[in-house]
């Protein structure tokens, strides 16, 4: 069943709609739901809410409580391809728990967290952007790991990153469910407007999992080759910036483990045929970040390594 949360007027004669598939069967009472959209330029949600929608239709008898889709929280950047609001210069994920009597965007964002109030678990699925490619990971505020690292192992994702970054702290989506009893994890993947299959069935394996030991879910998961997803607290992550301006090129993917002094790519300058800086991991650790999108200035992030 579709059901819109959100309709109000836009300039002219049209109207913003957010929308959410409703999916329930059985007698169970559980509520689990799968949000995503709240970047528009982040897709891999779309494909994760498409494969969950689409197994639950072919697999009803399966499901013993609700399931609810929210594929696009922020419709407009997602038609636009961008990241925020259009005409609102706001990052949606920094408006929440919103405010009934504010703009259309704070309206919006408040009667997203009184419609998934009381679930009892949400998703919230993310990419990363376009200038960064991350490993499936997913990221807890520091004060909620006794509650949700439990949950994230579920997931069958590779990293789990228990840190106090924005991400995860006031005015966005997931803080604002935490704080207020409803569990929500952040989950990110991949690299901004594009969608990358793999990664995508991996987590929507891992999604069916957590539907299972919540009760959602009858069927158990077949676990073959689920990942068993590194815990990093702390400061045990190092943060590779570039020393120099130029072209970034490199052959490594996220994922991999490196060792200290190691080459993880280089920077050229394409005008004279130099190389500029040669960017070498500082430590021996785990690749779960790295540049996707090639040019770079001194500063960029160019990795993050996981150094256990």
């Amino acid at each position: 069943m579709i059901k819109t949360i959100v309709s109000t007027a836009l300039p002219i004669d049209e109207r913003l709609l957010i929308r959410k598939n409703v999916l329930k069967n059985g007698t169970g009472k559980k509520r689990f739901c799968v949000v995503t959209g709240t970047h528009g330029d982040e897709l891999e949600g779309q494909l994760c809410c498409y494969e969950v929608a689409r197994i639950i239709n072919e697999n009803m008898d399966k499901l013993n409580g609700t399931v609810e889709i929210y594929p696009a929280l922020n419709p407009l950047g997602i038609d636009t391809l961008q990241r925020g609001i259009p005409n609102f210069d706001l990052d949606m994920n920094r408006i929440f728990p919103g405010n009934m009597d504010g703009s259309m965007a704070e309206q919006a964002a408040y009667k997203i967290v009184k419609d998934l109030q009381g679930a009892d678990f949400v998703i919230d699925i993310h990419s990363s952007n376009l200038f960064l490619r991350e490993t499936p990971q997913v990221r807890i505020n520091v004060n909620d790991k006794e509650k949700l690292v439990p949950m994230a192992k579920q997931l069958n994702v590779d990293f789990i990153w228990v840190h106090d970054a924005a991400t995860v702290l006031e005015a966005t989506l997931a803080h604002s469910l935490n704080s207020t009893g409803t569990p929500c994890l952040v989950e990110e993947m991949g690299v901004g407007m594009r969608i990358n299959s793999e990664m995508c069935n991996q987590l929507v394996r891992g999604i069916f999992n957590l539907m299972y030991e919540i009760g959602v879910w009858t069927e158990p998961v077949d676990k073959t080759g689920f990942h068993e997803p590194i815990v990093c607290e702390g400061d045990n992550v190092e943060f590779l910036n570039a020393a120099a301006s130029g072209v970034f090129l490199t052959d490594m993917h996220t994922g991999e483990t490196v060792e200290e002094g190691q080459e993880i790519g280089k920077i050229v300058n394409p005008l004279t045929g130099e190389t500029l800086s040669r960017v070498v991991a500082p430590t021996r650790g785990f690749l779960f970040t790295i540049r996707a999108y090639p040019i770079v200035y001194v500063g960029s992030l160019m990795a993050r390594i996981y150094k256990g």
